[in-house]
């Protein structure tokens, strides 16, 4: 009975030592799922909404074009057009936090959240008047903007900073806005500009490549003579009192070579057109977007000749639109490496495991408690046979005794395989046994001399 209870007692123990190793390299499977999963997740692409338009612009065709280069190449930030009617539902979706991204003009009404993080063209302000044809008389006067006093300008595009931009330039012209009359034309009615017999001179903001631009030069070349253009001579003074105008010079025959237009180089201001983000964006994930931008523009350019204008914004703190500060750690050779990114959380990592390592130590002791207990009554029970050994009277008293110690010896290493002692305590367990083996020795010597005409046993 008392074997087979020993047997039972042993199964248990290895029941427990077995479920133990599965709930150590269950935890162990865990916590490898959950780096691996933790990895996956920082390393997943990040994907960007960017509100551009109108639907067919430029703009669009060129956003989609980086779009589908980022998603070819595999990039780590990935963009996703959400096509709007334009700048101004574009912005209204950017100020709801309702994309990452916008494409818009500089001088528009901007949230306070907004950014910038790559200029994407110039829209520089073209302004003339035609040499002769209908309303001669009236056009040739106009040879400077504070001949416009009194007269009509058409402008081409129907967004209202058009006509803002206009009313600047005449103000730091000297010249009175409200004695300037302005009409103003969508892209697509340039021929009703060109025929138009009341403007009396013209003006448009856009890329200097800008086919739109051309068109109406040429239109209004071909219905009422040659351009003249008017140069904006203040231009320096509009970019110091409004810094998100800057000064530009248009080339000498930028717009067509025979005949030349404009004959000279020709002063003038320009306006930037951007991308702008969020604030909140995160610091890493704009200038991986940025990256991505500059290093893929020229491959994009192969379609999208548009796409090699791309510069980088301005950075200074004092900046009109200051730069996000992904774009700004980019720019300027800033950017944190991997470990100074996340060095805080990888001494955090380590510092969790070792916290976590010392409660389990802590957790094991205490729930061992009651087997290392267990082992310290069995030392003193072996220590307590050693005095009992040395008033055993028969052979038979030294060979319980001996079995007892046997008992002992196992209930002890069953304590070391399930971790409540240690190997040191294992060893005081061997010294007090090779005491108890020593005293047996003696005592069954003398037990055999005490009793006459029994052979005497072998202690070898």
């Amino acid at each position: 009975m008392s074997e087979q209870s020993e047997n039972s007692g042993t199964t248990r123990r290895r029941l427990r030592r077995r479920n133990s190793s599965l709930l150590i390299l269950a935890v162990g499977i865990f916590v490898f799922g959950a780096a691996a999963g933790t990895l996956f997740y920082a390393l997943r692409p990040v994907t960007l909404t960017i509100a551009v338009g109108p639907i067919g612009s430029d703009d669009v065709r060129l956003i989609q074009g980086f779009a589908q280069a980022f998603a070819h190449d595999g990039s780590s930030v990935r963009l996703k057009p959400v096509p709007t009617q334009g700048a101004a539902e574009s912005i209204a979706l950017f100020t709801a936090n309702k994309v990452d991204l916008a494409v818009v003009r500089g001088d528009l009404s901007l949230p306070a959240s907004a950014e910038s993080v790559a200029i994407l063209r110039k829209n520089v302000v073209v302004l003339w008047t035609p040499s002769g044809g209908k309303g001669k008389h009236r056009s040739a006067k106009i040879k400077s903007i504070d001949d416009l006093a009194g007269h009509k300008v058409g402008v081409v595009g129907s967004t209202p900073a058009n006509v803002t931009l206009l009313r600047v330039i005449l103000t730091e012209s000297g010249v009175n806005p409200d004695k300037v009359a302005v009409s103003q034309f969508a892209v697509n009615k340039v021929a009703d500009l060109a025929r138009d017999p009341s403007l009396d001179a013209y003006m448009t903001v856009g890329p200097l490549d800008s086919k739109v631009t051309a068109e109406a030069i040429a239109a209004t070349a071909a219905a009422r003579g040659e351009p003249k253009f008017i140069p904006i001579e203040v231009s320096e003074a509009i970019a110091q009192k409004h810094p998100l105008y800057e000064s530009e010079e248009i080339a000498g025959s930028i717009f067509s070579s025979s005949p030349a237009r404009p004959e000279d180089k020709v002063e003038t201001v320009s306006v930037n057109h951007l991308i702008i983000a969020q604030h909140s964006l995160h610091e890493a994930t704009v200038g991986g977007l940025d990256r991505q931008l500059f290093t893929q523009r020229f491959q994009v350019a192969r379609d999208l000749p548009a796409a090699a204008k791309i510069e980088k914004p301005d950075t200074d703190k004092d900046a009109a639109l200051p730069a996000h500060q992904g774009a700004a750690a980019y720019i300027d050779g800033t950017e944190r490496t991997f470990l100074e990114k996340y060095s805080d959380y990888i001494w955090g990592g380590i510092l969790l495991i070792s916290g976590i390592g010392s409660a389990g130590a802590w957790l094991r002791h205490h729930i061992k408690r009651d087997e290392r207990e267990q082992y310290i009554t069995h030392r003193d029970n072996l220590l307590t046979l050693i005095s009992r050994v040395r008033s055993a009277e028969t052979p038979e008293q030294l060979a319980a005794m001996q079995s007892d110690a046997d008992a002992l010896l196992r209930e002890a290493l069953d304590c070391y395989d399930d971790g409540a002692i240690e190997e040191g305590d294992l060893s005081v367990i061997g010294l007090t046994l090779e005491q108890f083996h020593h005293a047996v020795s003696d005592r069954r010597a003398v037990i055999n001399g005490d009793r006459p005409g029994l052979p005497r046993m072998r202690t070898g």
